[in-house]
């Protein structure tokens, strides 16, 4: 066995063992809420709205900066949808049922996670133009993100994949519109 697929192997080892617990796991009904209200923030409209904000509210730079964020996450859309063509990685709820998740799969591959992708990419790109809302919109991108492992719709390797190049594309756009 190659080392990479030895790697991979553990990867996927450790995805499927935190999947079952976390399919298994009664979560508190609060804890519940804040996950579902997190990943539906990350379906876009949280990010529309902090668009018009700051379009409204945003100073000298609101274009400069709403272009950034509109740009990486534009960019983060189009890189999930190849990935996940690519990798045809089945989702947690589909390999085995949630105790109290219903929520439904916006496609049908889970590598790599877009609501992960998309909320660092314009948390990340908007934090580096208002550097004062870096630990809100921070937050908000981990709780999306971690939101996405505690309703079966991805594992945790999804998620970091995503969160990772949801950063390096919200770094890309900020230099690149700080450049123009």
């Amino acid at each position: 066995m190659t080392v990479a697929k030895a790697v991979w192997s553990q990867i996927q080892s450790n995805d499927h063992r935190l999947m079952r617990r976390v399919h298994r796991w009664r979560a508190p009904r609060w804890f519940r809420i804040v996950m579902i209200v997190s990943t539906r923030g990350g379906d876009g409209w949280l990010w529309y709205g902090l668009g018009l904000i700051l379009l409204v509210y945003g100073g000298e730079q609101r274009f400069v900066a709403i272009g950034a964020a509109a740009s990486a996450a534009v960019a983060g859309i189009f890189l999930f949808r190849a990935l996940k063509r690519t990798s045809c990685r089945k989702r947690p709820c589909e390999i085995e049922p949630h105790c109290w998740a219903a929520i439904l799969p916006p496609d049908k591959y889970s590598f790599p996670s877009g609501h992960s992708i998309t909320a660092f990419a314009v948390a990340v790109a908007i934090s580096l133009f208002y550097p004062f809302l870096l630990p809100c919109l921070l937050t908000l991108a981990f709780l999306i993100a971690a939101s996405r492992i505690i309703l079966g719709m991805h594992f945790l390797s999804d998620v970091i994949a995503g969160s990772a190049l949801g950063v390096a594309l919200g770094l890309a756009s900020f230099y690149v519109f700080t450049i123009l």
